[in-house]
């Protein structure tokens, strides 16, 4: 009896949240019910009280959200607009007995705006939705070592919490014990989960998969990554694009000018061309009903929507419709390179010993001393030779050349070419070859000669090739401006297909290079991740920052690429420029049918009903091909491609 109870609560709960969810859709289907069964008794002859009232029923049920709406507009805004238009129409329609062509206006517009509030309540879902993912409560160790639940509010910087497997990480912070996989589909748009272990940061609301992790706290709960997330999707649904602004400021203006044509056509043609004063009036109303912009006030919120909400899908997030549909007129994108086209982590490239030497010995004593050291060439070096160290004694930092240390009775000294000046140099012939790879050389003599030579380089990402060459046939130019050196800067140009680059570069340097670009004419975007990216990101039409960079970078961009993938690059400029062109059909198709509404009105070949379908049906077609974006879209061959070989390694 309980569970039945229960399921009946539930079903009930889920009629009730349907209901609400799509009154408006709900009571647009009911008023269309009540003009068929008006019509219908109007044919059969029915007392006209009867089928009149079932008309006015149909006017209210089917007109009062949107009457509501307009006239509160109205009032408090002091502004005239689309629904204000259609009100006055469906009430003339009545006046000189049109009730059923009223009727139908009201209900189709109805209907229309039944439907933007769908597109309007689905974005809002995603939202709610992606705010669910959010844990509410968290197991602290406090300082007995005890664990405790608490709420998310409680904690605070430096607190340790607890994650088991298949639970949600409530925090921003560095694992400080355990490792596992991670999933961070709530944050990167990606579900293949992420191995991370002690060192490595996570992130609120992602899912701990199979490990038991204890983790420091290192972000306030409304600073995570998580809540800037939910920030940019909620100020991106509130921001209109410069379009949408426009028809904004236009609607009013227009519906001035046709309320003053109107009442001119209601009068002037039967003087004029010896119309009746029941033609004259009978053109007005259809003149009031096609001559509004109601398709054209819906051709461009609905589709920016759409596309901002199936982007945040895909781990691009806009913060305002301005910003997609700026993307869509880039013709130049100008990157960053450390952290950006670049993994912003050393490698060793190639590594060379002398003939004679012991190479074990050798690589066994550089990891040995390198090991010491934080540097992240001595890290890279120590992650290549992967061999047991031993504990060197005589440790000494050279500061501007190397490290000196003894391991095994022999002194190395490990750094730049200088710090071994006048020892042997075995490798001079290669030296040239490497540099214009882009590559830095350490050198390592053991007091008698320079016995190893290793090659390092900062390395592009996975995807940067496939994506430059993604954006290079779409037709933009694609630059690298960055403060490495000529030799460094041709080479990772080389590497990544770049249209060009420009090295040695400061802060205020990428600014004035995006000046001039502008100046020549060019829409600019800027994609980085430092603090040093900043002023470029805000200077740029469009700014965009890598998911994973800083605060900084993310605070002033317009865009976020939230799985620091630049494959998803090319996929936003992809969407962008089709949301424009769905946009462009969107305004072609109100203004055309409007214009040929009224051209047959005029030569009095346009009755009522078929004035009203013709606009309101237009209004629905813009709005469902607005909702298109919202599908997802097949990956390119590239992006294929690129994703085949992340699942392969």
């Amino acid at each position: 009896m309980t569970t039945s109870t229960t399921t009946d609560t539930h079903q009930r709960s889920a009629i009730r949240h349907a209901v609400e969810e799509h009154h408006e859709l709900i009571l647009a289907l009911f008023s269309g019910i009540l003009i068929l069964i008006a019509y219908a008794f109007e044919k059969l002859q029915i007392p006209a009280t009867v089928y009149v009232t079932l008309y006015l029923s149909a006017y209210v049920i089917g007109g009062y959200a949107k009457a509501k709406e307009g006239l509160t507009e109205t009032y408090q805004e002091k502004t005239l607009n689309v629904e204000l238009l259609m009100i006055l129409a469906a009430i003339g329609a009545a006046a000189i007995g049109y009730w059923m062509e009223g009727a139908i206006l009201i209900f189709i517009f109805a209907l229309s705006g039944a439907l933007e509030t769908y597109t309007m309540n689905k974005n809002e879902r995603a939202l709610q939705s992606l705010m669910s993912l959010q844990p509410e409560e968290a197991t602290r160790l406090n300082a007995d070592g005890k664990l405790e639940v608490i709420g998310i509010e409680q904690l605070s910087v430096g607190d340790i919490v607890y994650v088991r497997p298949g639970e949600r990480i409530p925090v921003d912070g560095t694992i400080i014990r355990g490792q596992a996989a991670i999933e961070e589909a709530s944050i990167t748009g990606e579900s293949i989960p992420v191995e991370k272990r002690t060192g490595d940061t996570v992130y609120n609301s992602t899912v701990n998969m199979n490990g038991v992790l204890t983790i420091e706290m290192t972000k306030a709960a409304d600073e995570s990554l998580f809540q800037k997330i939910i920030h940019m999707v909620q100020n991106a649904q509130s921001e209109q694009s410069p379009s949408a602004q426009f028809i904004e400021r236009f609607e009013s203006r227009y519906v001035k000018v046709v309320l003053v044509v109107v009442t001119l056509m209601m009068i002037l043609p039967h003087y004029l061309v010896g119309w009746s004063f029941e033609t004259s009036i009978y053109r007005a109303m259809i003149l009031l009903v096609v001559a509004s912009p109601c398709a054209l006030v819906a051709s461009i919120t609905p589709a920016a929507l759409s596309a901002i909400a199936a982007s945040a899908r895909n781990g691009v997030l806009f913060k305002g419709g301005a910003h997609i549909e700026t993307l869509g007129q880039v013709n130049t994108i100008v990157f960053d390179k450390t952290g950006t086209l670049t993994t912003g982590k050393p490698i060793v490239t190639e590594s060379h010993y002398a003939e004679d030497a012991n190479q074990f010995l050798i690589k066994q004593a550089v990891a040995s001393i390198e090991a010491q050291s934080n540097h992240p060439l001595a890290q890279a070096i120590v992650d290549h030779l992967q061999i047991e160290t031993q504990e060197p004694s005589a440790f000494k930092d050279v500061t501007g050349y190397g490290i000196e240390a003894t391991v095994s009775g022999v002194t190395y000294r490990i750094g730049k070419y200088g710090f071994h000046e006048g020892l042997n140099d075995p490798f001079r012939s290669m030296e040239q070859t490497l540099k214009e790879k882009g590559n830095t050389m350490v050198y390592v003599s053991n007091g008698e000669s320079i016995v190893a030579l290793y090659a390092l380089r900062d390395t592009i990402r996975p995807e940067a090739k496939a994506a430059i060459t993604s954006l290079n046939s779409l037709g933009i130019t694609t630059i690298m401006l960055t403060g490495d050196n000529p030799v460094t800067a041709a080479a990772i140009a080389e590497e990544a297909g770049l249209t060009s680059f420009v090295a040695e570069c400061l802060p205020e340097d990428k600014v004035n290079y995006i000046k001039q670009y502008q100046a020549d004419g060019q829409t600019v975007a800027m994609v980085g991740d430092g603090i040093n990216d900043a002023p470029a990101l805000a200077l740029a039409h469009v700014g965009i920052a890598m998911g994973e960079g800083t605060d900084a970078a993310l605070e002033t961009a317009d865009v976020v690429l939230m799985k620091n993938d630049l494959g998803r690059l090319a996929y936003a400029v992809n969407k962008a420029r089709k949301m424009n062109r769905v946009v462009k059909q969107n305004i072609t198709l109100a203004i055309g049918v409007i214009l040929i509404l009224i051209v047959s009105n005029l030569s009095q070949f346009l009755i009522m009903p078929f004035a009203v379908v013709g606009h309101e049906g237009s209004t629905i077609l813009v709005i469902l091909n607005g909702l298109r974006l919202l599908q997802k879209d097949a990956p390119s061959p590239i992006e294929m491609t690129t994703r085949l070989k992340k699942v392969a390694a």
